[in-house]
């Protein structure tokens, strides 16, 4: 699962915009921002959903679940409860 605010912090971390993260993964700009302006976990297609996921990673993105441990080893945030 992704929040809309991860999905924002992740763009600006790598410094893409809504059109190039939307070429990326193959889906449209009007998606990407619906995705941004979710409330919470974003809800969607699967199919655009794993796109989105997988255009993160090739950026270099790695999403960590609420309670997780890092392990890759790279610099990143989170969020305190």
């Amino acid at each position: 699962m992704i929040t809309a605010a991860q999905l924002r912090a992740a763009r600006a971390l790598v410094g893409i915009d809504q059109r190039e993260l939307a070429e990326i993964a193959g889906l449209s700009v009007p998606t990407i921002q619906r995705m941004e302006a979710s409330d919470g976990v974003i809800r969607g297609n699967v199919d655009s959903l794993m796109k989105l996921i997988a255009a993160l990673e090739t950026k270099g993105i790695v999403l960590i679940n609420e309670g997780a441990a890092s392990s890759e080893g790279g610099r990143g945030i989170r969020l305190k409860k």
